[in-house]
Order: C-alpha cells, then structure tokens, then sequence
C-alpha cells in the first residue's frame, strides 16, 4: 500500500469533505425558520378550521334539521341555500385573509432567509473559487453547497 494518500484525511478512499453542515441543515435550526414554519401552521390550522368547520356545520345542519333549512327567507331563497351561497363567502374570506397574511407575515421572513441563503452561497462560491485558484476542489460543486 502506498504511503501518501492524495486526499486531505489520509484515507485511501474518496469522500466530499463534510467542513460545515449543509444550508438546509442550518436553516432548519435558525429561530427565524422556526418562526416562519409557526406563522404557517397557526395560520393554516384556523384557516382549515373555519373553513371545514363551515362546511361541516353546513351538512350537519342540512341533515338533522331539515325544517329549520328549508324556511323561506324571501322568495323562493331559504335558509339552506342562503347558507349554502355563504360557503363561497366563507372560502374567498379565507382565500384573502390567507393572501394577506403571507404578504405581510411569512414573505418578510422568507426574503430574508431567502437572502441569507443568497450571501451564503455568494460565500461559498467566493471559497471555490479561491480554492480552484490554489489548486483544490469545491467541495459540493460548482455552486458551493449541497441542493436541497
């Protein structure tokens, strides 16, 4: 066996060098993550809840008090239909009120993760190209890090 290896750790088979952990490993621990995967889920839970649960109430009503459902409001338009009708209501509430509340509380915090990825991989192309010029290899290829 040959004394010399030709890679960094001495052994005599090849594996990427594991320096520092991958961007979506680092990301997935960040605070600001976390709080950006809250603001979803707090948002998507009520957001199921009033929507399904609108929905669900609808049809229960619909099935055990079929007289209170089918009382004339005006015309030929009874309650039932009326609720029915406030289904479409329901979801475009829920629709805007989702919209609205991506635009000012989850894109704020995605940009900035987003842009913190962007100076990271600005970094890491900065460190393969001063490694190429010194004659060593990118670790993860062209782009610096390992895609997710």
């Amino acid at each position: 066996m040959p004394e010399f290896s030709p890679w960094h750790d001495n052994s005599f088979t090849y594996s990427p060098p594991n320096n520092e952990p991958g961007p979506s490993q680092r990301i997935s621990e960040d605070p600001e993550f976390h709080s950006l995967r809250r603001a979803q889920r707090r948002f998507g839970v009520r957001a199921t809840v009033l929507s399904v649960g609108g929905f669900l109430l609808y049809v229960l009503l619909s099935h055990s008090v079929p007289d209170l459902m089918n009382q004339r409001l005006f015309g030929h338009l009874t309650l039932g239909l009326a609720l029915g009708l406030g289904q479409f209501l329901v979801m475009a509430v829920t629709s805007w009120c989702y919209v609205r509340h991506m635009r000012t509380r989850v894109d704020p915090l995605a940009r900035g993760l987003g842009s913190r990825l962007d100076q990271h991989e600005a970094r890491s192309l900065r460190t393969a190209a001063s490694r190429a010029d010194a004659g060593q290899t990118a670790p993860y290829g062209s782009r610096g890090y390992r895609t997710w």
